[in-house]
């Protein structure tokens, strides 16, 4: 199965077309032909059933055959993760973390963090591909960086983590995970969180987690957090 991507489908409109960038794709890379079916998502948890009317190299029209609403993940998962020195790394974990299953992406701007901005419509890209990659029918959001007190600082619903590797009793997050909840993750950047950081975010109840014994890099944590969610999940 292929998965192809579309925002602006509307299950009431027969007829829809796909950008040049895509349709190229279609054309010259996958061969496709007038008459052929495809499957279209708008990253809503909807999947479209079409068939390609007309195909040329800058144009891709189609027709929608059929509509099926997709279950949304069991839980929810927001990850405010440090924006990381390394572009690829950074953009490692977006990808992964798409394939696996994370419903928001918050870049955080912590007292060690070096870098920050980031790439905004390159990174939305990499989200998409890996939604379609798994074959996955909803996009996770990502949002624009933001500081580490303006975060906790907001409204945040559900269950709240920070994992660190500081000193101090934390216990796994797997134990802490709920079925079917709502949960906000806070990972940090390079050389991790400061002390007064750690406090800040407990004075708004996060809790303290560890996602094991080793010492990992920013990017490795925030996937073994989106796998640990998922197989809780199961």
């Amino acid at each position: 199965m292929q998965l192809f991507y579309l925002p602006e489908l509307d299950k009431d409109k027969k007829y829809h077309s796909f950008g040049k960038v895509e349709s190229k794709h279609l054309f010259k890379v996958l061969r496709k032909k007038n008459g052929d079916l495809i499957n279209i998502t708008d990253g809503k948890n909807n999947l479209y059933k079409g068939k390609i009317n007309l195909i040329t190299k800058n144009n891709c029209e189609f027709q929608i055959l059929n509509y099926y609403k997709k279950n949304p993940m069991p839980y929810s998962l927001h990850i405010g993760i440090s924006i990381l020195k390394s572009n690829d790394r950074f953009e490692w974990f977006l990808e992964k973390s798409s394939e696996i299953g994370i419903t928001e992406i918050t870049p955080i701007i912590c007292n060690r963090t070096e870098k920050r901005h980031v790439k905004k419509n390159r990174h939305e890209k990499i989200l998409i591909s890996g939604m379609k990659q798994s074959l996955k029918t909803f996009l996770p959001k990502l949002n624009s960086p933001i500081s580490l007190n303006k975060f906790i600082n907001q409204n945040l619903i559900g269950n709240l983590f920070i994992a660190h590797c500081n000193q101090g009793e934390k216990k796994p997050l797997l134990k802490f995970i709920e079925p079917n909840s709502k949960n906000t993750l806070l990972i940090g950047p390079e050389g991790d969180f400061t002390p007064k950081e750690v406090k800040l975010c407990n004075e708004k109840k996060f809790r303290e987690v560890s996602l094991g014994e080793t010492r990992l890099r920013a990017e490795t944590a925030g996937i073994i957090a989106c796998h640990t969610f998922s197989i809780a999940n199961m």
